[in-house]
Order: C-alpha cells, then sequence, then structure tokens
C-alpha cells in the first residue's frame, strides 16, 4: 500500500474501497473480501445506506481500529449546523465505531447555500476529536474558495469525479495550490468507455494488466486518492493489484491526451438535489 500525507500530518492509504450502490447485505461481504485482500480504507456514505453493513465487516475483520481509514459523508439533506451533528452521531451509531478518519460534505447543493455552516459543524467535529480529517465532495473552485475565505480549517480532501476523460486540471490544480488532496470517485468511468480506449488497452498490454488496472495506476501516479467500488471478489482483488508496476512518464502523456472533460456524473453547480 501507499499512503498519503494529508494537511494535518494524517496518513491515508492512497488506493480505498468504495461502496456506492452496494446493498446493505450485500456491503458485509464486499468489505470483507476487500480487508481480506489488503485494503484498509473504506469509503462509505449515508445516502449510500450501508453504513451499517460496513460496520459489521470492520467488527468481524478483527483488524484494529487503528490500521482502518473510514470515511463517510453528511447527505444534502442533512446540511446546516445542528442537522450535521445530528447525522454524525447516526452515521457513527451505524457504523458501530467512536470516530472516523474522514467526513466529508457530500455536496455543495448552493441553490441552497448552507455548505459553509455544514463545514463549520465539521470543524467542531474535528476539534472535538470526533472525526480525524474533514473535507468536502464534488466542490467546484469557487466553492472551494468560499471555505477558505470564511472557514478555519482548510479541507483536508476534495472527493470528485475523475478519470482519464476528466482530468479536473483546473479544480486539481486549485487543491495543490491549497494543500488539498484530490480523491476521485468514479475512477474507471464506472466500467464505461474509457477501459476500451485503445491507448489504455495498449498500455495495459504491454505490462500484462487489465485496463482497469493501469487507469488506477494512472490516478496514483496522477497523485489521486482512489476508491474503485466492485462486488466481485476477482474484481476487488484486480483493483488492488496495482503496486507492482509503474507508467512512463510518456504513457502518462498519453492518457493526458485522452481528456475530454466527460461527466458520468452531475455538475456540482447544478446539483441541488435533496
Amino acid at each position: 500500500m501507499q499512503f498519503i500525507t494529508l494537511n494535518n500530518g494524517l496518513k491515508m492509504p492512497q488506493l480505498g474501497f468504495g461502496v456506492w450502490q452496494v446493498p446493505n447485505d450485500e456491503a458485509v461481504p464486499a468489505v470483507e473480501k476487500a480487508l481480506e485482500v489488503g485494503y484498509r480504507s473504506i469509503d462509505t456514505a449515508k445516502v449510500y445506506d450501508n453504513e451499517r453493513g460496513v460496520g459489521e465487516a470492520l467488527a468481524s475483520s478483527n483488524i484494529p481500529r487503528e490500521d482502518l481509514f473510514i470515511t463517510t459523508k453528511v447527505w444534502n439533506t442533512d446540511q446546516g449546523y445542528e442537522n450535521t451533528l445530528k447525522a454524525f452521531d447516526k452515521s457513527l451509531e451505524k457504523l458501530g465505531l467512536d470516530y472516523v478518519d474522514l467526513y466529508l460534505i457530500h455536496w455543495p447543493t448552493p441553490e441552497y447555500d448552507e455548505y459553509v455552516e455544514t463545514y463549520k459543524a465539521l470543524e467542531k467535529l474535528y476539534k472535538d476529536g470526533r472525526v480525524k480529517a474533514i473535507g468536502v465532495c464534488n466542490f467546484n473552485v469557487e466553492h472551494l474558495q468560499r471555505l477558505l475565505d470564511e472557514c478555519e480549517i482548510v479541507p483536508a480532501v476534495n472527493q470528485i469525479e475523475c478519470h482519464p476523460y476528466l482530468q479536473q486540471k483546473e479544480v486539481k490544480e486549485f487543491c495543490a495550490k491549497h494543500d488539498i488532496y484530490v480523491e476521485a470517485w468514479s475512477p474507471l468511468m464506472q466500467g464505461g468507455d474509457v477501459l476500451n480506449n485503445e491507448v489504455i488497452t495498449n498500455i495495459a498490454a504491454n505490462y500484462n494488466k487489465t485496463a482497469a488496472e493501469v487507469v488506477l495506476r494512472w490516478h496514483l501516479q496522477y497523485d489521486n486518492i482512489v476508491i474503485p467500488k466492485s462486488v466481485t471478489p476477482s474484481r476487488i482483488e484486480e483493483n488492488f493489484d496495482v503496486f507492482d508496476f509503474e507508467l512512463s512518464a510518456d504513457e502518462l502523456e498519453k492518457i493526458k491526451d485522452l481528456d475530454r472533460n466527460e461527466r458520468k456524473g452531475p455538475e456540482p453547480s447544478e446539483m441541488n438535489v435533496r
């Protein structure tokens, strides 16, 4: 495993396991398999409705708590200062934990204009020692700038959609300037077109690797934190098998040229679902 150091000194595995769209009952065996393979970072969220399943798998693993890195998120309907504190308590209870390592705002939902107050609740949780680090998801530059202007603690992480077809260069440059790590959701474009791209498949053939492994390796070398998701045991293993090869500068450049600003998910400024 490779680790990165967040802006508050906390170490985080650069490769984690995501459970988006994994039903609660399927989350238990999926997370158990991921932990068995070697993952130690698990990314869930209130809205995924599988925090309890994740908690069950963590409890049955007998892995020391200090060796695990657990992320969850406050959903749009729970934004606002007091609502966020209550939502955190519920997430902690479902996970069966005393603290989480990383707590994130899931979307800025700018139409409702509550993300600053929500972030201030995260700051309180951090100061109280109930979370080890705080951050956001799906924040564009203008949302991040407002937090920097109006809040005390610089977010440790901005989790955003990112893959070779959506490399998020503007957001990534802003985050790098302010020592905020980018964490990629949908890192394989949800198994989409990118895995059939000839540039990717040719590189994969050179290393006797899969296209998915090449894309995950690209993320690691692009300095992204990455959280692939699967419920298939063989794919959970495959997605972890990315530490025994390294892409060349020329290969990285070829993948860089694939950027086409193509999203699978919504544009954050327009996502105001509650």
